[in-house]
């Protein structure tokens, strides 16, 4: 596992200590269909105020998701609990890696705020990976759904979790808390985890999955991958397989943007039609829910996707 020690401390402290003395990685041309605006709406500015005042981290801007202005204009927002540095030194992720800091005891109370606030009917909440806790962060979870569901009754809960490598129990008490959607992202094909996503093991995280499902069998599954990676197609096909083995409902793929010449290269491009053709391939394996579009991402229209997942359970 690989798992990184800050022993400085500066302020001007590299925010990926573990890339910086690499040599830069070429940096392919964006095609025409990965296109975005820039993020400029009022309704953006508003929900960035609400973050800012509550003192709260977003994935959607630690991660440089290419989503956030049509998201944020909305007023939907991702919250990363635990702080903004994460253990672990992911290839494609642009978070920041270090030691963390301690957990704030008030972060529940200011997530559930935020959210009542940004008046959201689903929210989704994601946390940096924290193997310095002993459960991986599990309790602090469970305690920020509580606190959501104590502040907002109707609003429904997804969280998207770090794997809890090693930490026994964390499934347990994260899935009791009962948030409605369980997320948890395989990232990469099995063959790309040794460059791709080093501090991680692909059969531990799909053992989460479902694990959860076991605890819970009502609780919806949901995992996501990008892909641009180098993986292959027959690559992706598996990992469908062993989705659907765990009993996953939900899937998401989405293209791999380099967010630095610091981080893992895109290999290639994915064409839409390609993306429309492993959607097909997932639906006929068995998925209840997919999501395949170069600028897919998990969180992006997660209220409007869990809205319809949950109306598909009800029809059966």
């Amino acid at each position: 596992m690989t798992v990184l020690i800050d022993r400085v401390g500066a302020a001007n402290r590299p925010r990926h200590p573990e890339k910086a003395h690499r040599p830069d990685q070429p940096a392919a041309r964006k095609p025409d269909w990965i296109r975005v605006k820039a993020p400029v709406s009022p309704g953006y500015n508003a929900t960035r105020e609400i973050v800012r005042v509550n003192g709260l981290h977003t994935v959607c801007e630690e991660a440089g998701c290419p989503n956030i202005g049509e998201c944020w204009d909305k007023k939907h927002a991702t919250f990363m609990i635990m702080g903004d540095t994460c253990t672990r030194a992911c290839a494609f992720c642009n978070v920041k890696t270090g030691l963390p800091g301690a957990l704030d005891p008030a972060e529940p109370a200011h997530v559930a705020d935020a959210t009542a606030k940004l008046g959201l009917a689903h929210v989704v909440i994601t946390s940096v990976d924290r193997d310095d806790l002993a459960d991986g962060g599990a309790a602090h979870f469970a305690a920020v759904i509580r606190a959501v569901r104590a502040r907002c009754p109707t609003t429904t809960i997804e969280v998207l979790t770090p794997d809890f490598l090693r930490k026994d129990g964390a499934a347990e008490v994260l899935v009791a808390a009962r948030p409605d959607v369980f997320n948890h992202n395989l990232e990469t094909v099995p063959s790309q985890y040794l460059t791709v996503r080093p501090g991680a093991r692909y059969f531990a995280s799909i053992r989460l999955l479902q694990r959860a499902k076991e605890i819970d069998p009502s609780i919806f599954t949901k995992s996501g991958i990008m892909v641009g990676l180098g993986e292959e197609r027959n690559e992706v096909l598996q990992v469908m397989d062993d989705l659907r083995a765990a009993d996953v409902d939900f899937l998401t793929i989405g293209q791999y943007l380099q967010p630095s010449r610091k981080h893992h290269p895109v290999v290639r491009f994915v064409p839409p039609d390609e993306f429309k053709s492993l959607e097909t391939i997932a639906y006929a394996k068995g998925f209840s829910m997919v999501a395949a579009t170069p600028l897919t991402r998990s969180s992006h229209h997660a209220g409007e996707d869990f809205a319809r997942l949950k109306a598909l359970r009800a029809a059966r």
